[in-house]
């Protein structure tokens, strides 16, 4: 669950913009809580990891349901396969790209 967190603290990930549905690991994640900020506006927040998130990927920060757009750096980047819940990872087995299609198939 979202939530507001100390500033002081250093980011576990960064969401790139307020819109976006999904945010990227700083660090490696383990379920739990995690904490981090959105980038455009520096608010802080933290969310419950639900499984372990490797650096440089995604968990979803918004529930995602199957068809779902994708929206990273406030821009379509993928289409949901399935249904994604808040502080799961979103990787291959969950999405596909939107760059090479314009629909699940």
């Amino acid at each position: 669950m979202e939530g507001e967190v100390p500033a002081g603290a250093p980011p576990q990930f960064l969401i790139h913009d307020e819109g976006d549905s999904v945010a990227v690991a700083v660090t490696a994640l383990e379920p739990g809580r995690v904490e981090g900020a959105v980038l455009k506006s520096g608010r802080r927040c933290e969310f419950e990891i639900l499984r372990p998130v490797p650096l440089g990927h995604k968990f979803a920060v918004t529930e995602l349901t199957k068809g779902a757009d994708v929206i990273k750096y406030g821009v379509r980047v993928a289409v949901a396969t399935k249904d994604i819940a808040i502080g799961e990872y979103v990787h291959v087995e969950n999405v596909r790209s939107a760059r090479w299609q314009n629909s699940v198939a």
